[in-house]
């Protein structure tokens, strides 16, 4: 295991210096609606404890069988009903085929919903608690003024972010030469060369 302190993708929301990164580029993160869009599984109002599920329309669901997916997580699932589905009004807005409702071996809209989640250790979550400790804090805060403008100036400002080599060997003499560009650029700006 590395011995290191590496965000996830979710570490700008929880870390404080950030809280007001989504109002300062407000249109960047706008979300656009599409005007048509079908329903979701978060628009069926389903009852864990009595295992029914409501379509947008009213409409109960019938409920077809519990399962285990490949994470084991409980999952159940729902359809509703052929007559039920072939005259109701939105089922444009619900199924992407409204058509598969219409003839007799079709289908009604279908819906699942996890009933129990499994929750497994796995190594984001171990590195989450590490970056989010103030040990990590600390870390991460002096990994991000001492390395990761290196990398910043190597592969965005230099372009140098590939390697056109082949060969471990190789691609770190290739890396090396890089490195040197980079510490070149920093004598000439910040250092004096020894006479």
């Amino acid at each position: 295991m590395i011995n290191g302190y590496i965000p996830d993708n979710q570490f700008r929301s929880r870390d404080p210096k950030f809280k007001d990164h989504k109002t300062k580029y407000k249109n960047n993160t706008a979300k656009k609606v599409k005007p048509n869009s079908k329903f979701t599984t978060s628009d069926f109002k389903f009852n864990a404890k009595d295992l029914t599920c409501t379509c947008p329309a009213g409409e109960q669901l019938s409920f077809r069988c519990q399962r285990t997916d490949k994470n084991n997580n409980i999952k159940v699932f729902f359809e509703g009903r052929l007559l039920q589905c072939r005259n109701c009004t939105l089922k444009t807005h619900c199924m992407t085929n409204p058509d598969a409702a219409n003839h007799r071996k079709g289908n009604g809209r279908q819906v699942s919903f996890i009933l129990k989640k499994q929750h497994k250790e796995n190594v984001t979550d171990w590195m989450r608690e590490r970056i989010d400790s103030d040990k990590g804090k600390q870390i991460y805060s002096h990994r991000m003024s001492v390395v990761e403008p290196v990398f910043g100036n190597i592969g965005s400002n230099k372009k140098l972010n590939r390697f056109s080599l082949r060969s471990k060997t190789k691609v770190q003499s290739q890396w090396r030469m890089y490195c040197l560009v980079h510490n070149i650029e920093k004598l000439k700006n910040y250092g004096q060369l020894a006479a």
